[in-house]
Order: structure tokens, then sequence, then C-alpha cells
């Protein structure tokens, strides 16, 4: 399994891609930032995302995505332009037909260090740790979409050893 993680933005959009082999081993497979900060207008960059993401996805062709929630955002104007970044990358993903869950932040800190309000450097720490990388992952926007492929695959193998209840 190929879980693609994402941590949206308008400028910056990390990737990260972690590969769960069958005795569920982590490995990453790659990671790394969509940067439109050279690209002027926002639609441009939406454009930018739009393209970007979607060859990247066909390299790939990761099998499930998560994708980190916007959850408060004190400047509206960012988070507007977040929520259509976010716009974007839902669609991309449905286009490719990759299942995606969205996460909250405290629920990728919470999935990852094992407390909710965990701060960027605990979070990139506990990423390389479990992830057996020699250097914490940059940029930041990296390590946090690294951290959100983790949530997801947590949160897959914790549905899957959950009893089925006969009906």
């Amino acid at each position: 399994m190929l879980v693609l993680g994402i941590d949206p933005g308008i400028a910056i959009t990390g990737f990260g891609l972690v590969e769960v082999n069958q005795v569920g081993d982590l490995s990453v497979v790659s990671f790394g930032v969509i940067d439109s900060t050279a690209v002027r207008t926002t639609s441009s960059r939406l454009v930018y995302l739009y393209d970007h993401l979607m060859a990247l996805i066909s390299q790939y062709q990761p099998t499930h995505s998560a994708v980190e929630r916007l959850f408060f955002q004190r400047n509206i104007k960012t988070a507007m332009q977040v929520g259509e970044a976010r716009g974007v990358i839902q669609l991309c993903l449905e286009q490719m037909h990759i299942p995606h869950s969205e996460y909250t932040p405290n629920e990728v800190k919470q999935a990852v260090t094992s407390y909710g309000n965990a701060d960027k450097h605990q979070v990139q720490e506990m990423v390389k740790v479990l992830l057996k990388l020699e250097h914490t992952p940059t940029p930041d926007d990296a390590a946090d979409a690294l951290a959100v492929a983790l949530c997801h695959i947590n949160m897959l193998n914790f549905k899957h050893s959950l009893p089925i209840e006969d009906a």
C-alpha cells in the first residue's frame, strides 16, 4: 500500500509518500513540496498545483491518500486560499480514483506523537524516528505531509484491528 499525505497550502503544498509492505514495515518513497511562490495570481497557483499534483500522482500511483484539514485560521484571506487549494487537491484525488481521508492537525499530532498538542519539532522528530530517517525531513511542509500519511496508516491499521460484529 502506498499512501500519499498532503499538507495543503496556496503557495507551498507538502507531500509525502509512505509505503507499507505486507508485514507492516514503513518506508519513505518520496517527499517534498509543490512550490508555487513564483506564480503571481491565485488562479495561476491553483492551476500550477493541479498540474504538479496530477503529475506526482501519475508518477507514483498511490493507493490511498490523506489531506490535512483546515482546522482554524486567523487570517480569513489565507483560510479562503488554503480552502481553494484543498478543493484542487480533492479534485485531483477524485479524478484519479484515489480514496482520501481528512485529518485535523491535532489528529495528526495525536497519531504521530501520542500528544494532540505536540509542537512542530516533536512531530518532525517522531516522523524521523517512525520512518527510520537519518535526518529530520525538511522543509516543514514535507515533514507535515509525511505525518499526515503516518496518521492515515495508523487509522487504517486501527480500523482493520476492530472485530467485525455479526448483524
